[in-house]
């Protein structure tokens, strides 16, 4: 397939050489993208020569052809661009695994969202709306506060002038939310647990803050509280296969309906790759960057 490529986080980690790529996978950054297929494997009979899809990688998306296992793919959803179609699989799965898969996010639930304004950020506010959550988010900026807001959350909290547990407090008589997704790790641990409600679930997908803290136990027993964390990169094919079905069943539907849709903040070159980096580093984006070969 021909790629359209998004640079993400785990890109510039990858370039300073500490998101090493599974063993086996390709060493050239770019862990999703879109494009049309122009080759089948033995055995394949979803897809045919021609079809627009978009794709989750293990690397390889800054290559100009890729090869992908067709478990990984999925169809251009409808009313979206090709282009813009490259900035979903990675939030999407990673996202509907993480939210729904595992920490089981239902209708009627509270839903905190940590960098709000992130590419992962974007998306989890806007499905989980959808699924008629009610979504907090942080974000260091009121631009970034006002963005959210404007795709459906609920509550925005700037973590620089104001402390999270507390609004979260707040905002709920004094409960707790249902669900947190943090990309923050040791530096929030202690205060994600006392943001929980009963019976909370907080999911960590990165580690931002660091991966070492000191840490309080007893919220953990006193509300039943359930930890886990996983990555998207290191799984199987056959287990992304099953979250690529997942997302095609459960999300792909909200993007139809126009509920869901990409957030993508500019576009460059490939050749322009290094720009497209430092704007990502600087953290001043909004959504996704897309990177067109």
């Amino acid at each position: 397939m021909k790629a359209i490529v998004i640079t993400s986080p785990a890109d510039t980690l990858q370039r300073k050489g500490s998101y090493p790529p599974p063993q086996g996978a390709s060493p050239y950054l770019g862990l999703e993208c879109s494009g049309t297929v122009l080759s089948l494997g033995k055995n394949v009979s979803k897809w045919k020569i021609g079809d627009q899809v978009c794709a989750l990688l293990a690397g390889g998306g800054y290559a100009q052809k890729v090869a992908v296992p067709a478990g990984q793919l999925l169809p251009v959803p409808p009313g979206v661009s090709l282009q813009d179609a490259a900035s979903f699989p990675e939030v999407a799965c990673t996202v509907w695994s993480t939210v729904f898969m595992m920490s089981r996010l239902s209708h009627g639930e509270t839903l905190l969202i940590h960098g709000g304004s992130s590419g992962i950020g974007t998306f989890a506010i806007q499905i989980a709306k959808y699924i008629g959550a009610r979504v907090f988010v942080t974000a260091g900026s009121e631009e970034k506060l006002a963005f959210c807001k404007s795709i459906g959350a609920d509550v925005a909290i700037n973590y620089k002038t104001q402390d999270f547990v507390a609004r979260v407090k707040e905002e709920t008589d004094g409960q707790g939310v249902d669900v947190i997704l943090d990309c923050m790790g040791a530096s929030y641990y202690q205060r994600n647990l006392d943001s929980l409600n009963f019976d909370g679930r907080l999911f960590i997908i990165g580690f931002q803050g660091g991966v070492s803290t000191q840490v309080d136990l007893r919220p953990l027993l006193a509300k039943r509280l359930n930890v886990q964390a996983a990555g998207l990169r290191n799984r199987t094919p056959e287990n992304k296969a099953v979250i690529i079905s997942e997302v095609e069943k459960n999300v792909w539907p909200a993007i139809a309906e126009g509920k869901v849709k990409p957030v993508v903040y500019k576009t460059f070159p490939l050749s322009e790759a290094a720009e497209a980096h430092r704007l990502m580093e600087s953290s001043q984006h909004i959504g996704k960057i897309l990177l067109v070969p």
